[in-house]
């Protein structure tokens, strides 16, 4: 079952249509939209909160209707395009590589369609109206791995991704670069959700993180999407400290957070957007660290910081160590690799 809801407008959107029956259907020709597909349902998952706030805002600047749709399944994420499109959609905004598939498939039978796809990209030619914007995780990981190496007393870190798939080790062995570098006998150690709902099992991911502080991981990288919030359960429980990721989660955590590994989906929907309405064909752009994409709360302005609800904010050397990394790493002194390079 798909559901759906409507930003910017006060009119519910109901069926497979995007019709706006109590509208003229002069006027909706008019107006500009842009409809928001979401691979899951957006609950607290952060990331797909961003791509609702980056689509909302897009809209505003443009004078445009924005309209969301959250599918459940793969199938519904084809079905639910297929209908943005069919309705007449300006622009269409698709998130996470289990999008990809129906993209690719939708963008070409629709060329009066502009599709963006963020954190993901098809290979080889792309038609003209297809578009993508991804990220660099591995560095913001990166640092996430280094302060919990500066941070662990136990000699053991660990991560809990969502699923084990080459995608998501961007995160987790970004995470374990950046703890070795610091620390090269550090252990670390990784646990999957997995499960039928791994992206959003918040009872899973806190079994996983116990069962890595029952081995000694006095630090957790919490890269689970909604199931997070679990983690952080486990720690303000069990006394361990954990990293975020996308947003500033410190304030959530009960004191628990070291810092969150910033992926700022939002303002990289707004600046596609921009270079989709300047004519761009088959616009690519990545954003690390360089580009201000990814980082982590650590970055932020030193007043942003102290405000932030992070245990960072209160160890002025390592903040002073971790933003050492992330200038190596922007100048090209440090090279984070890229685990999807091999696949």
């Amino acid at each position: 079952m798909k559901k759906f809801t409507t930003a910017l407008v006060g009119i519910g959107l109901t069926g497979m249509s995007l019709a706006l029956a109590a509208a003229p259907h002069a006027a909706m020709a008019q107006e500009k939209s842009i409809v928001y597909v979401s691979p899951n349902p957006i609950g607290n998952n952060p990331f797909l909160v961003l791509g609702r706030e980056g689509t909302e805002a897009a809209a505003a600047k443009i004078g445009a209707k924005a309209s969301i749709i959250e599918s459940e399944t793969p199938q519904a994420i084809l079905e639910n395009l297929y209908a943005a499109a069919n309705e007449g959609a300006d622009i269409i905004v698709a998130l996470s590589f289990s999008a990809l598939d129906a993209v690719t498939e939708v963008a070409p039978s629709a060329p009066d369609t502009q599709f963006l796809i963020v954190d993901a990209c098809p290979s080889g030619d792309r038609p003209d109206n297809l578009h993508c914007a991804v990220f660099r995780e591995h560095e913001s990981s990166f640092l996430m791995g280094a302060m919990a190496a500066m941070a662990s007393k136990s000699g053991t870190v660990g991560a809990v991704g969502a699923v084990d798939i080459p995608f998501l080790h961007r995160f987790t062995d970004g995470f374990a670069a950046g703890a070795q570098h610091v620390t090269p006998d550090i252990k670390v150690e990784t646990r999957w959700v997995g499960g039928q709902n791994p992206f959003s099992d918040p009872v899973r991911a806190k079994e996983q993180a116990l069962a890595l502080n029952a081995i000694g991981a006095d630090v957790i990288y919490a890269a689970a999407a909604g199931g997070n919030f679990g983690i952080y359960e486990a720690a303000s429980d069990g006394g361990f400290q954990v990293m975020g990721v996308d947003v500033n989660h410190c304030p959530l955590a009960n004191g628990a957070m070291y810092d969150s590994a910033l992926k700022r989906v939002d303002q990289v929907i707004l600046k596609s957007v921009d270079t989709i309405m300047g004519g761009a064909k088959a616009s690519f752009a990545a954003y690390g660290l360089a580009e201000g994409g990814v980082g982590g709360v650590v970055l932020d302005s030193d007043e942003d910081l102290a405000k932030s609800g992070c245990l960072i904010a209160d160890n002025a050397e390592m903040v002073k160590s971790v933003r050492a990394i992330a200038d190596q790493i922007i100048a090209g002194d440090i090279t984070v690799a890229d685990p999807l390079a091999a696949n």
